[in-house]
C-alpha cells in the first residue's frame, strides 16, 4: 500500500507542475498577442493590401 501512495503523489505533483507550466505558458504567449496586435494598430497605416 505504502508503494500506491509514493506513485500517488509523484503524480499528483507531476501534475500540479504541468498545470503551472500551462498557466505561465498561457499567460507569456497572452501579453505576446496582444503586444503584436498594439504594434500592428500603431502601424496600420503602413499596411498594404
Amino acid at each position: 500500500m505504502e508503494r500506491v501512495y509514493k506513485v500517488l503523489k509523484r503524480s499528483g505533483s507531476r501534475n500540479i507542475v504541468t498545470g503551472i507550466l500551462l498557466i505561465v505558458a498561457g499567460i507569456v504567449f497572452g501579453v505576446l498577442n496582444i503586444v503584436t496586435g498594439a504594434k500592428l494598430l500603431h502601424n496600420r497605416r503602413n499596411i498594404l493590401f
